[in-house]
């Protein structure tokens, strides 16, 4: 046996997830492996915005459990690219029961006249509710802070692409890129968007995960202290105050489905100008003309608009993370603790699979 797990994605789900794996078992042996480099790919270009919202009962105990992590870890390294800030949603004034039954508790949802930024309006039949429990993170920064904290506890292979994943009754084989195969008493499958790749394909199809363009807008605007992320309820997309690039960023809800990771990094395409443009038109329209060029990758999104955590082999050997539908950094400690638990031999939920 070569080690005692293999986390293949070194994304934010997958680095999470290893720190979780050593914390709970200090003497574990771990490997990371990444096609790219640590922190790449949908991480990368993250906006990294968590709001403790949910959709479900269990997205919002995620959100919860996240946003307790996230607070704990801040408060230990005060340096992490991580940055609270006020929060302002919009939406239909009729969907106020809808708006507090999707937040938490600690995010005292309180209405207010309006956004404090005179450029975003309200359209007739909206209203306005302020906020707490918001921050946006360097999502890239954070994951490699995460593995210089892993280092000698984890190793790392990046540049490496697995090319089989085959799990069995007391272990997992992994091939690599490189000619050489990796025995681990237990993976983790953590591929962000790349649910397609030849190596696990057949064993993730199962999960029913789809693969989805996010687009995100940057808008040439400094932004100013105090300026707060608004959120538009109705139409799934906000606008975020990124204070350390010094640009907003508009965030909608692209609608092209079953994309290809490996092209569809190709730039902002018109159709996707006009799209954005629309929105954010409702809603801020002397923003319009500053929504020029963003940043384009997709995300998988699970089948219940819930992340999956789940095995893949009968023998609980394997496991998926993901599928977070564009939330992967704002539910990623949840996701990291979900999966630890598989991954963890003692774990009641380890030994109700076998």
């Amino acid at each position: 046996m070569d080690v005692d797990v293999v986390v293949v994605g070194a994304g934010v789900i997958g680095c999470m997830t290893a720190h979780e794996v050593v914390t709970r078992r200090p003497g574990a042996s771990v490997v990371v492996l990444d096609q790219d480099t640590i922190g790449s790919g949908a991480s990368h270009r993250s906006a990294g915005l968590h709001f403790p919202r949910g959709a479900t009962e269990r997205v919002r105990r995620m959100a919860a459990r996240s946003q307790d992590a996230y607070a704990a870890l801040l408060a230990r390294h005060p340096d992490l690219p991580v940055h609270p800030l006020p929060m302002t949603v919009v939406a239909s004034a009729d969907r106020a029961a809808e708006l507090r039954a999707a937040y938490l508790p600690s995010a005292r949802l309180r209405p207010v006249a309006g956004p404090p930024d005179d450029r975003v309006l309200l359209p007739p039949g909206t209203a306005a509710w302020q906020g707490d429990g918001c921050q946006y993170a360097d999502v890239s920064a954070l994951t490699q802070f995460l593995a210089r904290r892993l280092r000698g506890r984890a190793a790392f292979h990046e540049g490496v692409r697995v090319t089989g994943v085959r799990p069995g009754a007391q272990a997992v084989e992994v091939g690599l890129s490189t000619g050489r195969t990796l025995t681990a008493r237990r993976a983790l499958l953590a591929p962000g968007p790349w649910l397609d790749a030849p190596a696990w394909q057949g064993l993730v199809a199962p999960l029913g995960a789809r693969v989805k363009k996010i687009v995100a807008m940057h808008l040439d605007v400094p932004p100013r202290d105090g300026d707060h992320a608004i959120v538009f309820h109705d139409e799934d997309a906000f606008l975020l105050p990124l204070h350390h690039r010094g640009h907003w960023l508009f965030s909608y809800t692209c609608p092209e489905w079953d994309v290809d990771p490996r092209t569809v990094t190709e730039g902002v395409s018109a159709r996707n100008l006009a799209e954005a443009r629309a929105v954010l038109g409702r809603y801020a329209p002397a923003l319009v003309g500053d929504c020029l060029s963003g940043r384009v990758f997709c995300d998988a999104y699970g089948p219940a608009h819930e992340p999956l955590v789940s095995a893949l082999d009968p023998h609980g050997r394997l496991v998926f993370a993901g599928a977070a539908g564009g939330s992967g950094y704002r539910l990623a400690p949840a996701l990291a603790a979900e999966a630890a638990d598989l991954l963890d031999p003692a774990h009641p939920a380890q030994e109700a699979q076998r």
